[in-house]
């Protein structure tokens, strides 16, 4: 296991250094996006943020607006199974780099990061904490909610994280379940 500090905009090189289980800590601009925003993402020809070596954060923030500015009260990772079939046609699309979430995502996603991209697992649970590492660079299609609306985010030694899913196909979710169900399966 190796402890990786990157810079976004991501480069390839970036993240065919990372290996399923590497440790990364951030800092540059993360993007959240959620289900509506990943609709209306694949549903316009321009986004209003740049999607070149991107990062995208499966999160629903909690955000105060105060004197005419954002704070971040709570921005852990919601769950992006729930985002596969989107996910897919997003990393056609767009030279996303990496996507940040919890829980992991399909087989069908991680054949479609090969070479491209990374999935970088978040601790959930630990959403005020997250929040102390991010600043509110600009907020998108705020009429799709709160959680919904696409954050821009500037992200300070944001982690950490664990690559979950490498550029090289390796994806340590399927490894953890295919071992339980191994053991399970011996047992009975």
């Amino acid at each position: 296991m190796t402890t990786h500090h990157l810079r976004t905009p991501l480069t390839l090189p970036d993240i065919l250094c990372l290996r399923a289980g590497d440790l990364v800590h951030l800092d540059g601009t993360v993007v959240t996006a959620r289900d509506r925003a990943h609709e209306r993402i694949l549903q316009t020809s321009e986004t209003p943020f740049d999607l070149d070596g991107a990062v995208i954060y499966h999160c629903g923030p909690v955000m105060k607006e105060a004197d005419g500015s954002w704070h971040v009260i709570a921005a852990g990772p919601t769950t992006s199974a729930r985002l596969d079939s989107q996910t897919r046609e997003l990393l056609k699309r767009f030279d996303i780099h990496a996507i940040i979430g919890k829980g992991g995502m399909s087989m069908s996603v991680t054949d479609a990061m090969l070479n491209r991209c990374v999935y970088l697992a978040a601790v959930g649970g630990c959403a005020v904490v997250a929040a102390d590492r991010i600043v509110v660079r600009d907020v998108r299609w705020l009429d799709l909610g709160m959680a919904e609306a696409v954050w821009v985010l500037d992200v300070h030694d944001f982690g950490p994280l664990i690559v979950g899913i490498d550029a090289h196909g390796r994806n340590l979710f399927d490894e953890v379940k295919s071992r339980a169900e191994k053991q399970l399966s011996a047992m009975f």
